[in-house]
């Protein structure tokens, strides 16, 4: 353990804890991709399974910040040190697969979260994969959205989506919502999609979109970044009424915006708590050689499409974390 708080740069954590701290009889290596909302309540529902395991547990956790090279460093790291387990939200389906398979190589079980590596490689490197149907979660919203232009006599909705499709998830809820929108309302199209994914980018592409394709009346954000920079993109350009927001994920903010309704219309989420406490489990079960009986485990989606479902939600999460 020693080794490893050096080979992290953390050799002053080594002051900060007793022998009896950080001789764990378990470690847990946790990648999360970014610093959005949604990672935060991620690492909560892993924080609050692990104390509630009654295991003796060391979590050992980092943010790459989307930096693949970064996420194969710390996976390295984590492999040479022996870790019990590895929970991520791997940052490429293809870039990523490297690092897992070194760690699978080494006997230690990967549970992904949220993202993962492409199909062939997780069914031999990855003990489990919990997420939120993707290619649902875009119809879902994208039915929403439908019903809810309708209502507003948008007919041909012509939308700017702010993307975050470097991993695949995103590319998924892009195609749900798309076929969900243009079923609904055949002229629907899609007249700009950009990479945004962290709020001030949303903010600046968002502005650009509005101003170099005036005839955008939609803006759909893929991530909880997105959708944030969306929302102020359109407060910003004077568009509020004219351009419709509908987004991805869960906060505070978003929810305050929904409900006030005026610009978000609808989001849809997947708990990031609920997806840190079960990667845990499965990460746990698999220290005990225990096989979850379907690798993929699917997590549940939650519509949020009025004022009510928002006032509900801040209810419900009085410490802001998704």
């Amino acid at each position: 353990m020693k080794r490893l708080f050096q080979a992290l740069g953390l050799g002053w954590a080594l002051c900060a804890y007793s022998p009896a701290l950080l001789a764990r009889d378990l470690v847990f290596g946790v990648v999360y991709l970014d610093s959005q909302g949604f990672y935060a309540g991620v690492r909560n529902g892993v924080e609050k399974a692990a104390a509630a395991s009654g295991l003796r547990i060391r979590l050992i956790d980092i943010n790459v910040s989307g930096d693949l090279a970064k996420e194969s460093s710390f996976i390295q790291i984590l492999a040479a040190n022996r870790v019990d387990a590895i929970i991520l939200s791997a940052i490429s389906a293809d870039g990523s697969v490297k690092a897992i398979r070194h760690a699978a190589s080494a006997g230690i079980p990967v549970v992904c979260y949220n993202t993962c590596i492409n199909e062939a490689s997780l069914g031999k490197y990855v003990t489990a994969f919990v997420l939120g149907d993707a290619l649902r979660f875009g119809e879902m919203l994208g039915a929403e959205a439908a019903i809810q232009l309708t209502r507003l006599g948008v007919r041909s909705p012509r939308v700017g989506v702010l993307n975050c499709e470097f991993v695949e998830v995103c590319v998924q809820r892009r195609k749900g919502f798309e076929k969900a929108l243009k079923a609904r309302l055949p002229d629907s199209r899609v007249v700009a999609n950009q990479e945004a994914t962290v709020l001030d980018k949303a903010l600046s592409v968002g502005q650009g979109m509005l101003l170099a394709q005036p005839e955008i009346n939609v803006l759909f954000g893929e991530s909880g970044g997105a959708t944030l920079g969306a929302i102020k993109a359109v407060q910003k350009s004077g568009r509020s009424g004219k351009v419709h927001v509908f987004g991805s994920d869960m906060t505070t903010e978003l929810a305050h915006e929904l409900f006030d309704h005026r610009v978000l219309k609808a989001t849809v989420d997947v708990s990031g708590t609920e997806l840190g406490r079960m990667a845990f489990a499965l990460a746990l079960a698999a220290t005990h050689g225990k096989q979850p009986a379907q690798r993929v485990q699917q997590a549940r989606i939650g519509l949020y499409a009025a004022p009510e479902s928002a006032k509900a939600w801040l209810a419900g999460h009085p410490d802001g974390l998704p």
